[in-house]
């Protein structure tokens, strides 16, 4: 939807980077980490065509490329404590795929910022945060 993927991969941002992202918090839940990591991966790739997600992630790279990229030297720059509209495009993205519990799982990946997420900006950053936070949320509850 959207060639949401190759938007992402445009950013340097690839399925599997994400998935190793996802990893670097994963807490075994009694599924083994290469399994897991399958899980994972096909929960992304299913949840990058569902219509409401892959808007979420396109607005996020639009608004990266217009408030971020085009203006280096912007007051949004160092991703200012008062900008919340990243924040609230993952939990968005998070809850959409894995309900409530999302958001808690959203804020771990957000302050750890493991694997490829540490070099986004600041919507990117968080728009595959919640992307992660969903699918693995969403795996955790199947695997109770």
């Amino acid at each position: 939807m959207f060639e949401i993927e190759t938007r992402l991969e445009e950013h340097g941002i690839t399925l599997d980077a994400i998935v190793d992202a996802a990893m670097g918090l994963y807490v075994s839940h009694g599924m083994p980490e290469d399994q897991a990591a399958l899980e994972i991966k096909s929960k992304i790739y299913k949840y990058l065509k569902d219509p409401n997600v892959s808007s979420l992630l396109l607005g996020a790279i639009l608004l990266e490329d217009e408030l971020y990229v085009k203006r280096k030297n912007s007051e949004i720059a160092d991703d200012p404590v008062f900008l919340l509209s990243d924040e609230i495009i993952g939990m968005a993205i998070a809850e959409c795929i894995g309900g409530t519990y999302a958001r808690f799982e959203f804020t771990r990946y957000d302050q750890k910022k493991p694997g490829i997420l540490s070099t986004l900006g600041p919507f990117l950053d968080d728009a595959v945060a919640g992307l992660i936070a969903g699918c693995t949320s969403r795996l955790y509850s199947e695997c109770v």
